[in-house]
């Protein structure tokens, strides 16, 4: 009597059958990489929404004095200025920084500045923001 080996064992791999199933989902390299490019884009955008802010303030206060703040150039500073001691975080811009011109009898307020934030030491983004009154 021989003892003999089953058959079953001496298929080749590609004709067993697959009792496994392939595993799915991310790896560890695939998490680390996903992790730094998620929290690279959150740094940038805390970083950059307050300088968003602060444009939209001086836009707004830019319109006020435009509108309401007179009809000379001292005037219109002087109300700027007054709006600039109300609000809240406009560092950015002075009165002196305002181009006040006319243009078909209104009055126009022109703007520009750059913003620099430090997003890693010694990493910069430099945002040049310019505006007009409406």
């Amino acid at each position: 009597m021989t003892v003999g080996v089953s058959n079953m064992s001496r298929r080749p791999l590609s004709r067993r059958p697959a009792f496994r199933r392939t595993q799915s989902g991310i790896s560890l390299v695939g998490l680390i990489f996903w992790g730094v490019v998620v929290s690279s884009v959150a740094l940038v955008i805390m970083r950059v929404a307050p300088a968003l802010g602060e444009y939209r303030t001086i836009l707004s206060m830019v319109n006020k004095a435009a509108k309401d703040g007179g009809s000379t150039v001292p005037e219109i500073r002087a109300s700027f200025d007054r709006f600039k001691q109300i609000e809240y975080g406009v560092e950015s811009i002075t009165s002196r920084n305002l181009d006040i011109t006319k243009e078909n009898e209104q009055v126009v307020i022109k703007f520009a500045y750059d913003k620099e934030i430090e997003l890693v030491q010694p990493v910069y983004l430099l945002i040049k923001f310019e505006g007009r009154s409406k």
